[in-house]
């Protein structure tokens, strides 16, 4: 399993008039904790889809448990908990400052071979830095 932590402040913005982090802004965490995740993993999007790889979201699962904030400081965690092969999942866990969950969820993403956007499997370069997560 692979996991990995970012940190993300909430911005006035991201509210909505009682003052909570707008349902819809959950998703644009995620993605933050899912680039920087494999980022960390020395891979980016670009580089990605540069490739000729694109990998679009297949699903989008969301739990709201307790609200986050103007101004808070949020810890994501991302994880990875299952080998990827044509489809990856990330699976995501929000804290608040106080380090209490406030939000779980998943994201299903599928590799897609740009040029004839049918899937593929997971890129080597990918599978070369995940997989050992799993052996």
């Amino acid at each position: 399993m692979y996991s990995f932590e970012t940190n993300i402040r909430v911005r006035y913005a991201e509210t909505d008039q009682m003052g909570y982090v707008y349902y819809g802004n959950y998703a644009a965490y995620y993605e933050v904790a899912r680039v920087e995740s494999l980022r960390h993993l020395g891979l980016s999007y670009r580089d990605l889809e540069e490739s000729g790889i694109i990998m679009p979201v297949m699903e989008n699962c969301t739990k709201y448990l307790i609200p986050a904030r103007y101004d808070e400081l949020l810890k994501v965690k991302v994880s990875i908990k299952k080998k990827p092969g044509i489809k990856i999942l990330f699976c995501y866990e929000i804290f608040n400052e106080e380090g209490n969950l406030i939000n779980t969820g998943e994201t299903k993403l599928a590799f897609i071979d740009k040029s004839t956007a049918r899937p593929c499997r997971i890129p080597e370069v990918m599978k070369n830095v995940l997989y050992p997560y799993f052996d």
